[in-house]
C-alpha cells in the first residue's frame, strides 16, 4: 500500500514527461508572463502619450493667450 502511494505520483510524471506536457505548462506560462508585461507598457506608453497632448494642448492655450493680451 506504501509502495503504491509513492510510485502512483513517480508513474504519472514518468508517463507525461515524454509528452511534453510540463514543456506546455512552462511555455505558457512564460507566454502569459510576456503578454502581461506587453500590457503593462502598452498602459504606460498610453499614459505618457496623453500626458504628452496635455501637455501641448495646455501650452498651444498659453500661447493664444499670450497672443491675445498682446494684441489688446
Amino acid at each position: 500500500m506504501h509502495v503504491t502511494r509513492y510510485l502512483a505520483p513517480v508513474l504519472i510524471l514518468a508517463l507525461t514527461s515524454g509528452c511534453g506536457l510540463g514543456e506546455t505548462a512552462a511555455t505558457a506560462t512564460a507566454v502569459a508572463e510576456s503578454e502581461a508585461q506587453a500590457a503593462k507598457a502598452a498602459t504606460e506608453t498610453k499614459a505618457r502619450i496623453e500626458q504628452g497632448i496635455q501637455d501641448a494642448q495646455e501650452a498651444a492655450a498659453e500661447q493664444r493667450r499670450a497672443i491675445d493680451e498682446a494684441t489688446e
